[in-house]
């Protein structure tokens, strides 16, 4: 669940664009190219930036999220001055390699998580749950794909957007985990969510923040199709270095009313430090164990909204069975699912107050280990 490389520092020029550079990674020589929404009175496009620069190879192009209107492309050095110098782009950010982290697996068929969500104390073996389960609701999950033929979805699930191959499969598992978690029949919060797949990483848990924003500027253009009646949570099991243009895209899922719950990361740093977890608009999630002690690996912080379990989740895997592994990863959908749930008994609400409700509704300092400076609260249902 990390992205390999972050974006740190501004280059101030004396004209035009700011330019974003990336640390560490591997060099992409490609650019995400974000556009002032307004310019002299009038809307930019994609096209009133092109003009003059030649054959440009677009890898993506974002026009549909609120506030967020780019592309990402290979550049050379003539085009990438060229707007840098143009008054109608806001900045220009150094795509940066992506990777989930590396997951514990683990043999045991503890279903505890799930317990944990609609209990006041640990160790519980039944979870408690609404009939409505998150009936009339639709998850995004945007990240390795999802087993869509997995019988713990039932039919629910569904490809929505691939912007990694043209292979319509999760190589990887990790996205059919965080589903399964989610609205999966037997290990899901609720289970009668739809489940729809945006592909942003490969087998290998790798892909770009190009595609991780592409995969966002998709939601919200897909999202209003789907006849989502009581309304859409999106689930981001992934994350990294902090950058300004993944945030950007992040905030623009939520200001178009999208629950959006990000994971914490897993560096056992402030998560102040990481994107998407550093938007202040997204829920990000941490991570506790069977014990309610925050996990040694979970980020923490101010940034941090509340914490889920993540340690040892049994969940759906790619190869048609099940799996336990461990990370904020697995922490968040717990949360997304959460805010699917409320939304079939509630109906919709925005992504900010269902952030406020799962909030609200959190037992407050059952978790151990938990330093100052980062709130002490664990996801609950209400024990319905």
């Amino acid at each position: 669940m990390r992205i390999t490389a972050a974006v740190a520092s501004i280059l101030p020029l004396a004209l035009g664009a700011r330019l974003l550079k990336a640390r560490g990674g591997t060099p992409l020589n490609s650019y995400i190219v974000v556009l002032k929404e307004v310019y002299n009175g009038g809307e930019v496009t994609i096209s009133d930036v092109e003009d003059g620069l030649g054959d440009v190879n677009k890898t993506q192009t974002y026009t549909s999220a609120v506030g967020f209107r780019g592309f990402a492309a290979k550049l050379n050095a003539t085009q990438l001055d060229a707007l840098k110098s143009s008054p109608k782009v806001d900045y220009i950010e150094e795509d940066a390699a992506v990777r989930i982290s590396g997951s514990v697996t683990t043999q045991t068929d503890a279903d505890w998580g799930l317990a944990r969500l609609s209990s006041r104390t640990p160790n519980g073996t039944t979870y408690k749950y609404d009939a409505t389960a998150g009936a009339g609701t639709c998850a995004y999950v945007i990240d390795t794909g999802i087993m869509i033929g997995h019988s713990e979805f039932e039919g629910r699930a569904t490809w929505a957007g691939n912007f990694v191959d043209k292979n319509d499969t999760d190589g990887n598992g990790h996205g059919t985990h965080v589903a399964g978690t989610i609205g999966g029949v037997t290990y899901g919060v609720a289970k009668q969510t739809r489940l729809f797949a945006v592909k942003v990483l490969d087998s290998s848990g790798s892909g770009t923040n190009s595609m991780i924003i592409a995969g966002m500027n998709f939601v919200v253009q897909d999202a209003p199709k789907r006849n989502c009646s009581k309304g859409v949570v999106v689930n981001m099991s992934l994350g990294g270095g902090r950058s300004t243009a993944v945030n950007s895209a992040a905030r623009a899922v939520v200001q178009a009313g999208y629950f959006l719950a990000v994971a914490a990361g897993n560096e056992s740093n402030d998560t102040d430090l990481y994107s998407p977890s550093s938007e202040e608009s997204v829920c990000a999630v941490g991570a506790t164990t069977r014990n309610d002690s925050m996990a040694s690996y979970s980020n923490f912080g101010a940034g941090v909204a509340l914490f889920a379990p993540g340690s040892d989740i049994k969940s759906a895997w790619n190869d048609g069975n099940t799996k336990s592994i461990s990370g904020t990863s697995m922490a968040t959908p717990h949360v997304a699912g959460l805010g699917a749930y409320l939304m079939g008994i509630r109906g919709p609400m925005s992504g900010s107050a269902m952030c406020d409700l799962v909030k609200k509704s959190a037992l407050i300092g059952k978790i151990s280990g938990v330093p100052n400076g980062t709130a002490n609260r664990l996801a609950y249902n209400g024990g319905v």
